[in-house]
């Protein structure tokens, strides 16, 4: 259990944050399709390589997310890309749902699912080398949405698959994720969250889980993209905040905020005003906020590479730079003019 903590809290507050590179291959392909990528196995394992063998990224990123198949690759030498993020001093994690389904009689909503032979599998991935897990699972707001059917059917999923995954030795990252999607108001979207995290945390009490060994990544208080009043971005840290305060126990090591369809840039602003207002001495926090982003990390380098071989170091560059404002971020540096200083913080990168 001990070494569970220690894990959990190197990932969350060594001033650095996680990648989420765990997309599935459809979803991957289906990026890569938008861009004029071709959809392959050797694509997405080239795009990975540029990922992991990006230099300096040790500096932001304290974590992969990584997929089964890229758990299972190796760069283009033949190297193993585990020993690549190992020896880069980045720990390495996978996700281990297999999805969200429909939840029947209930339409418009979701159960992840994944759990049937998951205690084999995730043996067989700290065997590998994995030293954390996630696991996702999506509420939607809409009319008469979400039921307390889906919301506690997640919550119970959660709650076993960390059970599951403190068993083996692996820190369990929580993610219930309430989706952006929608015309809903930012106070609707809070009190979702609320309920969700709720009913989380009790299933995780019910099932005997440590709540010093895992981490919760879960959204932003946000109003739905189609909403038409979009709060300022202190109005969304402050909400976001409150909200965690009144649900998430002191025991969790920290918290790590998706970025669920954001922007880089509005992601980037939204958690350093969160740290900003409420990190600096006094802090008003039990515990770090971090970052374990994707698309908002990631988009501007699959941008620039679309494929090519020529443009890796320059999507590097982009993909280090987006890391690189993020880690500011946690400590409330983060501000506009980095955003035009690409060429500045990625110098020296070769």
């Amino acid at each position: 259990m001990k070494a569970l903590n220690d894990t959990a809290r190197t990932l969350v507050a060594s001033g650095k944050g996680l990648l989420a590179m765990d997309e599935s291959n459809g979803t991957c392909d289906k990026r890569f399709a938008a861009l004029g990528i071709p959809q392959t196995e050797e694509a997405r394992r080239a795009y990975r390589e540029l990922i992991i063998t990006t230099p300096r990224l040790g500096e932001c990123i304290s974590g992969f997310i990584l997929y089964d198949e890229t758990i299972r690759e190796r760069k283009s030498d033949g190297i193993p890309f585990i020993r690549i993020i190992v020896d880069a001093g980045i720990i390495p994690g996978i996700k281990v749902d297999t999805g969200a389904k429909d939840l029947a009689g209930h339409a418009g909503e979701k159960i992840t699912e994944g759990l049937d032979g998951l205690r084999i599998r995730l043996q067989e991935y700290f065997q590998m080398g994995a030293r954390f897990a996630k696991w996702r699972a999506v509420i939607a707001i809409g009319a008469g949405i979400p039921t307390r059917a889906c919301i506690d059917a997640n919550a119970h999923a959660l709650a076993r698959y960390a059970a599951l995954c403190q068993e083996v030795g692996l820190v369990p990252v929580i993610e219930p994720e309430v989706l952006m999607t929608g015309e809903h108001g930012l106070e609707r979207c809070r009190e979702v969250t609320e309920a969700v995290l709720q009913s989380v945390f009790d299933q995780l009490y019910v099932q005997g889980v440590m709540l010093d060994g895992l981490i919760l990544k879960c959204n932003m208080v946000l109003p739905g993209l189609t909403c038409a009043t979009q709060e300022s971005v202190d109005t969304v840290a402050d909400a976001t905040v409150a909200c965690l305060l009144r649900v998430v126990p002191a025991a969790v090591p920290g918290i790590a905020f998706l970025s669920g369809g954001q922007s880089g840039t509005l992601a980037s602003e939204r958690l350093n005003a969160m740290n900003l207002r409420f990190k600096s001495p006094p802090s008003r926090l039990p515990w770090p906020l971090t970052f374990s982003f994707a698309r908002a990390i990631q988009q501007p380098a699959i941008e620039i590479w679309r494929g090519s071989h020529s443009n890796v170091a320059a999507a590097q560059r982009a993909l280090y730079h987006r890391a690189f404002c993020d880690k500011a971020a946690l400590s409330g540096a983060y501000n506009p003019a980095l955003e035009s200083a690409q060429d500045m913080l990625a110098g020296a990168k070769t």
